[in-house]
C-alpha cells in the first residue's frame, strides 16, 4: 500500500520520533510473542550514565596561527662590492658578532692608509704649531718690543736734549727736526711691535690653533670614514642563530638592494593569530596561551600584543602569543593552533557535552534517570570547554544524565547502566 503526502524531520527530533516508532514496535511485538502467565516483558535500554558535579572550567580562545622567530637579521651589505668568501652554510648555527662573510676590499685598505697618513700630517702640524712655532714667535715679538722700547727712549732723549740745544741757539732748525723724525719713528716701531705682541698672545694665538684644530678633525673625519667602509666589508651575525638563508655564492657581486644571508634565533618563537573583533574583547596582554603544531608538538607562552586596530582586509584583531621552543622543533613558517586562556569559571556545574540533546529550534535538553527511567529535561547550557558542557539551569549537581544512548531515546523508557561504567563529565 502507498501513502501520499510529505514531511519534514528536525535532525534529532525527526530521528527521535523514528526510533520512538521503532521502540514502540519492538516493545509491541515483544509483549505480544514472547508474554508469559505473569505478564508483558519490560523493555530495559543499556546506557552510558554521567553525574553532574560541579568543578572550574577554563575559557579559551583558538585560532589558526603562523610561528615567526623572536629575533630575525636579514643581512644587507652597505657596500656594493664581490663576494670574497663565506665562512658559514646555510644551516649553520652562529653567534652574535661572528664573521660570516668577507667582501673584496683591496681598494678600501688602500684608502684606510691615505687617510689615515692625511690625519697624521694634520696631527703633526697641530703639534708643532701649538708646541715650537707659536713660542718662538712670542720670544721673536718680545725681544723686538724691548729693542724698539729702548730705541724710543733714547729717541726720545736725543729729541729733548736737541729742543734744549735749539733753544739756547747752539743748533739749527734742521737738526731739531731730524731728531723729531728719529722720534716719531721709534714711537710707531714701538706701538707696532706691540700690536703684534698682543696679536700674538691674543686674537693671532686662538685663531692659529683653532684653524689647525679643525684641520686635524677634518683629517681624523676621514680615516674614520675610511675605516667605516673598510668594516663594511666584514659581515658579521648581530644575533645569535640559525643561517637560514644564504641565496648568494662567491664571487657574485653583493649590493645594498638585495639580502646576503639571513639569520634567524628559533630559541623563542611569537604565533601570531586573527582573531574575532568579539574574541579580541577577552583577550589581554600576558593570559596564558598555548602553541600546538599539527604533529602535536606543544610549548606554552603568553600574549605579547593585542592589536589595537583592525585588520582592513579581514577585519580582525591580530594577536601574538610569545613561547620559548624547547629543542627548536617548532619551525617558523609552519601553521599551528593557537589556544589563550581568557578565563576560568569556578564552581560551574557540568555533564559531558555528549549528555546535551539540541532540537531543531535549537532548545537543548539531556535525558535525566529519575527511579530507573529517563526523563527528558530541558537545560540552559553555558560554557563548553573540552567535552565538558556547562548547565546554567535545568539541572542539580548530583543528578544522573544519560551519556550515550540518549539520542532518539523515549521519555519514561526504564535504563541501565552499562557495564563498563559510567561516562566522565569532562575535564576541567
Amino acid at each position: 500500500m502507498r501513502t501520499t503526502g510529505s514531511f519534514r524531520l528536525g535532525r534529532r527530533t525527526g530521528w527521535g520520533m523514528a526510533a520512538a516508532l521503532l521502540a514502540a514496535l519492538l516493545t509491541s511485538l515483544g509483549a505480544a510473542g514472547c508474554g508469559t502467565a505473569q505478564g508483558p516483558v519490560v523493555t530495559v535500554a543499556t546506557v552510558g550514565e554521567a553525574a553532574a558535579r560541579r568543578t572550574t572550567l577554563v575559557r579559551t580562545v583558538s585560532a589558526e596561527a603562523l610561528l615567526y622567530p623572536l629575533h630575525e637579521a636579514v643581512l644587507i651589505p652597505k657596500i656594493s662590492a664581490p663576494i670574497e668568501r663565506f665562512t658559514v652554510q646555510r644551516g649553520d648555527r652562529v653567534h652574535r658578532g661572528e664573521l660570516l662573510a668577507v667582501l673584496e676590499n683591496q681598494d678600501l685598505k688602500a684608502a684606510v692608509t691615505q687617510a689615515q697618513g692625511a690625519f697624521q700630517q694634520a696631527d703633526a702640524k697641530y703639534l708643532s704649531l701649538t708646541g715650537a712655532t707659536l713660542p718662538e714667535q712670542l720670544r721673536a715679538a718680545k725681544l723686538t718690543l724691548g729693542s724698539d722700547q729702548q730705541a724710543l727712549a733714547a729717541a726720545r732723549r736725543t729729541y729733548h736734549s736737541r729742543q734744549h740745544l735749539y733753544a739756547q741757539g747752539a743748533l739749527p732748525l734742521i737738526t731739531l727736526e731730524q731728531a723729531h723724525v728719529t722720534y716719531t719713528q721709534a714711537l710707531a716701531a714701538y706701538r707696532e711691535a706691540q700690536q703684534h705682541l698682543q696679536r700674538l698672545t691674543a686674537v693671532g694665538r686662538q685663531q692659529m690653533i683653532r684653524e689647525a684644530a679643525g684641520q686635524v678633525a677634518m683629517a681624523k673625519g676621514q680615516y674614520q670614514a675610511a675605516q667605516a667602509q673598510l668594516a663594511y666589508s666584514y659581515i658579521h651575525s648581530p644575533i645569535n642563530g640559525v643561517v637560514a638563508s644564504r641565496p648568494l655564492y662567491p664571487g657574485e657581486l653583493a649590493t645594498p638592494s638585495a639580502p646576503l644571508m639571513t639569520i634567524v634565533d628559533r630559541r623563542q618563537i611569537v604565533a601570531r593569530a586573527h582573531v574575532s573583533q568579539d574574541q579580541a574583547e577577552l583577550v589581554a596582554v600576558g593570559n596564558p596561551a598555548t602553541i600546538t603544531s599539527d604533529s602535536g608538538v606543544s610549548t606554552r607562552g603568553k600574549v605579547t600584543v593585542v592589536s589595537p586596530a583592525l585588520d582592513p582586509n579581514s577585519t580582525t584583531v591580530q594577536i601574538w602569543a610569545q613561547a620559548p621552543n624547547p629543542g627548536e622543533r617548532l619551525r617558523p613558517g609552519s601553521s599551528v593552533e593557537l589556544t589563550v586562556q581568557v578565563g576560568k569559571v569556578a564552581n560551574a556545574l557540568v555533564v559531558p557535552n555528549s549528555a546535551v540533546l539540541t532540537n531543531s529550534i535549537g532548545g537543548t535538553s539531556v535525558m535525566v534517570v529519575v527511579n530507573g527511567k529517563a526523563e527528558s529535561r530541558a537545560v540552559t547550557v553555558g560554557l563548553v570547554q573540552n567535552g565538558a558542557a556547562q548547565i546554567v539551569s535545568g539541572l542539580n549537581p548530583g543528578e544522573t544524565v544519560v551519556t550515550m544512548g540518549a539520542f532518539g531515546l523515549p521519555s519514561g523508557t526504564r535504563v541501565q547502566a552499562a557495564a563498563d561504567g559510567t561516562a566522565a563529565a569532562g575535564r576541567s
